[in-house]
């Protein structure tokens, strides 16, 4: 049994992580301040896990927690990239001195490796397909330019301090437990939830922008991955499927899944935003041994069908 820290733990993609661990019997310890994560999505694991509220911004208020941990999955963030252009001193705070803090108390620590959620974000609109983890980045917005630091802020603390560190550039992630009512979340929260309401969907630009949709199933099993492969030490390496769907296309999906003609209501582009994204993910293959659980269509089936009990029923999360 190891002890892992996962900081976020209460927020979407950290829930599902310490949900998993929990599960394998592995120790467990929630670090989150609670501004965008719920108690609720723990609730399941509450008795097997430590929760510790807490603020990555505050380096020495943090550092007890990572005592006798021998991995981080350093989750926290402020995800959003419309965020990042409202408020660009507050998300870099969180995601750029907030990950420096947490590198800080893992090496303090002897913590045995680091994970670090980085984003598909930091290649902008590169227009090379699928994208490979050696194309130069090209930030278009504060929030790519962050994750982009942590990035090589894991890089150097591998190569200066000795502290194992893994950058993992998540492809938008959907799944169970992405917020709906959070103006920030995810499009396909958006949408499904605007089907499940009776509303009309929006969609900013054309819809022709493509992404590597993530089930977060997939990135679950990536992270873990990342904890323990001897060969991913000072890596950044992709996490998607390697296929990649239009809004329009997410939109026809829907249709069939709910048995519906909709025809969403077409916006502005949104700044900051890149036209197209797919991931090229031979090096998650060749490193972790990663291949993916879900593809985009399953996934999304299946991420209806929570949002069916849920949003139905009146539960955001």
């Amino acid at each position: 049994m190891a002890t892992y820290l996962v900081t976020g733990g209460a927020g979407f993609i950290g829930s599902h992580v310490v949900h998993t661990l929990a599960e394998r019997g592995e120790s467990v310890r929630v670090l989150d301040n609670f501004s965008t994560g719920f108690r609720a999505n723990l609730a399941a694991v509450i008795g097997p896990i430590a929760i510790h509220e807490g603020d990555i911004c505050d380096l020495e208020s943090i550092k007890p927690h990572f005592e006798g941990v021998e991995y981080v999955i350093h989750l926290a963030a402020l995800p959003s990239v419309a965020r990042s252009v409202a408020d660009p001193i507050e998300s870099n705070a969180i995601n750029i001195n907030g990950t420096l803090n947490v590198l800080m108390a893992a090496r303090d620590a002897r913590v045995k490796r680091v994970v670090f959620a980085a984003s598909a974000a930091a290649y902008g609109d590169n227009p090379v397909l699928p994208r490979t983890e050696s194309l130069l980045p090209n930030p278009l917005s504060p929030y790519a330019l962050q994750k982009l630091a942590g990035e090589y802020y894991c890089q150097v603390f591998t190569h200066v301090f000795g502290l194992e560190a893994v950058a993992l550039r998540f492809f938008n992630i959907f799944g169970p437990r992405q917020n709906p009512d959070s103006p920030y979340t995810g499009v396909l929260s958006k949408f499904i939830t605007a089907y499940l309401r009776g509303n009309i969907p929006v969609v900013f630009g054309d819809g022709e922008q493509s992404r590597d949709f993530t089930h977060v199933d997939n990135v679950v099993d990536a992270t873990l991955r990342a904890c323990t492969s001897a060969k991913a030490a000072g890596r950044v390496i992709n996490v998607g499927t390697g296929e990649s769907y239009t809004l329009n296309q997410t939109i026809a999906l829907l249709n069939s899944i709910f048995g519906r003609g909709v025809k969403p209501q077409y916006g502005p582009p949104r700044p900051g935003d890149a036209r197209h994204s797919r991931a090229d993910i031979t090096l998650a293959r060749q490193l972790l041994g990663y291949e993916p659980v879900r593809n985009y269509p399953e996934g999304l089936r299946l991420t209806v069908e929570w949002y069916s009990a849920r949003v139905a029923g009146g539960k955001a999360h």
